[in-house]
C-alpha cells in the first residue's frame, strides 16, 4: 500500500478563503491550532465553556462564544475536547446547528472509529490529526516549520473536503513537514497502540531502571539524571526520528554505547511474550473496549484515571523526580491548568456562558 504524502504545494488556503472557522476547545491543541490558523489569515472564532481555558482565549485576542452558540457562527468546526467527552457534548450543542455543507474537522478518529458520534449526513467529515502535542505545532510553526500531520475524508458533501482540510493544515503549518492521507481507523487504532503498549514499555523500563539503581546504592537524584532527567532520552529519540533508530546509533553513538544497545537489544524483553502483549493490546483497541471503558469512566467522573493518576503521584520515582527538579532548579513556572479541569465536563453546563 502506498501512502500519498501532501506538502504545501498541494494545498492553497484559497480553499478556505471567506470561511469562518470555529475552534471549539482551547486546550492543548486547541490554542496552537487556533493561534497558528489566525497567523494564516483564517478568521477563528474559539467555542468554550466559561472556565480557565476562555479566559485564555480572550486574552490571546479571541472572540469566546458558548459552545452552541459557536457552533453556528462558521462553515468549519474543528472539534477539540477531549475524545470521551465528544458523545455527552455534540449531539445537543454541536450537531443539530450544522448546516448543509458545512466543515467538521477532528484532531483523532476516536469518536468516528468507535460510531460514538451520528454526525449528519450532508456535511464535510474530515480528520487532521497532529502527530505531536499542541505546543510544538506552535513553536514549530513559529520557527518557519511544522509538525506532520494525518489526513482523512470520511465524507465529502461539498465536493470540496480534501481541498478543505489540506488548507486547514496548511494553516496550522502541518504540510510544511508532510501531511500523510490515513484513515480515520487506522490514525485512531495507531494512535492508540502506541499509548497503549508503546509508550507504558518505555515509563514502565524507567520506572523499574530506577528502583534497581537506588536499590544498588545510587543516590536517586543520579539515577533521574542519567535515565531521563538530562533530557538525553528524548534528544536520542528526535534524532531517531529524523534519521532512523540504528542509523542515529551509528552516527551519534560512541563504540561503547553502540556495542551496549546492539548486545543487549535481545535481551532485555521476552520477545514472544511482548509480542503476545503486543497482540492483545491491539485487539482490545480494534474490538472497542477500551474506548467504552474511557467513556464510562469519564460519565462516572474518571475515578479510575484519578486514582491512577494518584498512584503514579505516590511512586518513589516521582518523589525523586521532583528533588532532582529543586537540585537542578527546574521547577516549572508557568504550570498549565490541572488535569481535573481540563477533563471534568460536568460543570457548569456546556453552552452556558463564553
Amino acid at each position: 500500500m502506498t501512502v500519498r504524502v501532501l506538502r504545501d504545494a498541494d494545498a492553497s488556503l484559497s480553499d478556505i478563503a471567506g470561511e469562518r472557522v470555529v475552534v471549539i476547545g482551547y486546550g492543548i491543541q486547541g490554542r496552537a491550532q487556533s493561534l497558528n490558523l489566525r497567523d494564516s489569515g483564517v478568521n477563528v472564532v474559539v467555542g468554550n465553556r466559561r472556565d480557565d481555558y476562555a479566559a485564555r482565549a480572550r486574552a490571546d485576542g479571541f472572540d469566546v462564544l458558548p459552545i452552541t452558540e459557536a457552533a453556528t457562527a462558521g462553515r468549519i468546526v474543528i472539534l477539540l475536547i477531549p475524545d470521551e467527552a465528544q458523545p455527552d457534548v455534540f449531539p445537543a450543542a454541536i450537531g443539530p446547528h450544522l448546516e448543509e455543507g458545512d466543515g467538521l474537522v477532528l484532531a483523532h478518529g476516536f469518536s468516528i472509529r468507535y460510531g460514538l458520534l451520528d454526525t449528519p449526513p450532508n456535511i464535510d467529515l474530515m480528520l487532521l490529526a497532529p502527530r505531536m502535542p499542541g505546543k510544538y505545532v506552535r513553536e514549530r510553526y513559529l520557527a518557519g516549520s511544522g509538525v506532520p500531520a494525518y489526513v482523512d475524508v470520511a465524507h465529502d458533501a461539498s465536493g470540496r473536503a480534501w481541498k478543505r482540510v489540506l488548507a486547514l493544515a496548511k494553516a496550522i503549518g502541518a504540510t510544511r513537514a508532510g501531511v500523510l492521507a490515513v484513515s480515520f481507523e487506522h490514525e485512531t487504532e495507531l494512535d492508540l497502540f502506541s499509548e497503549h503498549f508503546t509508550f507504558p514499555l518505555v515509563f514502565r523500563a524507567l520506572e523499574l531502571a530506577f528502583e534497581e539503581l537506588v536499590a544498588a546504592g545510587y543516590p536517586p537524584e543520579v539515577a533521574i539524571m542519567e535515565l531521563h532527567g538530562s533530557g538525553e532520552l528524548g534528544q536520542v529519540l528526535e534524532e531517531a526520528g529524523r534519521m532512523g533508530l540504528y542509523r542515529m546509533l551509528e552516527r551519534r553513538a560512541s563504540p561503547a554505547g553502540r556495542y551496549g544497545v546492539l548486545r543487549h537489544r535481545h535481551t532485555v524483553l521476552d520477545p514472544e511474550a511482548t509480542r503476545q502483549l503486543a497482540q492483545r493490546t491491539l485487539a482490545r483497541i480494534r474490538d472497542g473496549s477500551f474506548a467504552r471503558e474511557l467513556v464510562e469512566d469519564h460519565r462516572a467522573g474518571h475515578p479510575e484515571l484519578d486514582r491512577m493518576t494518584q498512584e503514579s503521584r505516590e511512586l518513589p520515582l516521582t518523589h525523586a523526580e521532583a528533588a532532582f527538579r529543586k537540585l537542578l532548579h527546574r521547577e516549572h513556572s508557568n504550570p498549565q491548568p490541572s488535569v481535573r479541569r481540563l477533563h471534568s465536563f460536568s460543570d457548569p453546563p456546556w453552552g452556558s456562558g463564553a
